[in-house]
């Protein structure tokens, strides 16, 4: 993680990371978006918060096993100077928070959910690709042209 190698973290706006976990596809190669907003049954997220989208909370709960859960992380890079990151794990470490939605986890670190509070994980499925990506964070200002990296509010 970027804060542990003394990188100071800021706003993200995420695409598509290419992921294989155990033979499943978390994410594939990038492509045009499109940003659905079929949001969860749950309530709106609150400030810290993080929303699960419908295609987030099925596609979850197809590919994680037992206590697997979806990480999602803040990391330095992309032409932006940040991007997502996203894995299946199975550890909670004491710093992390978890956001539950219809028996789908989805956990954040604190240093992460500084520059993802508020915003909504989408599982996006198109004929390019399929991805999860943050959608509607309110914590990132702009990002780049291809949408992997984004600036974060100051």
């Amino acid at each position: 993680m970027a804060a542990a190698k003394g990188l100071r973290l800021t706003p993200a706006a995420l695409r598509a990371v290419t992921l294989w976990h155990r033979g499943r596809l978390l994410a594939a190669s990038p492509g045009l978006l499109t940003r659905q907003e079929a949001t969860s049954s749950s309530p709106e997220a609150g400030e810290g918060q993080i929303r699960l989208t419908d295609s987030c909370i099925q596609r979850l709960l197809e590919i994680t096993e037992g206590s697997e859960f979806l990480r999602l992380q803040v990391e330095g890079g992309g032409c932006s100077g940040f991007q997502y990151k996203f894995s299946l794990d199975t550890v909670i470490n004491p710093d992390d928070r978890v956001f539950e939605q219809g028996g789908a986890r989805v956990v954040v670190d604190c240093d992460s959910l500084a520059f993802v509070k508020g915003a909504q994980v989408d599982f996006s499925q198109e004929l390019i690709r399929s991805s999860f990506q943050v959608l509607n964070n309110p914590q990132a200002q702009q990002g780049c042209s291809c949408g992997s990296s984004f600036s974060v509010k100051i």
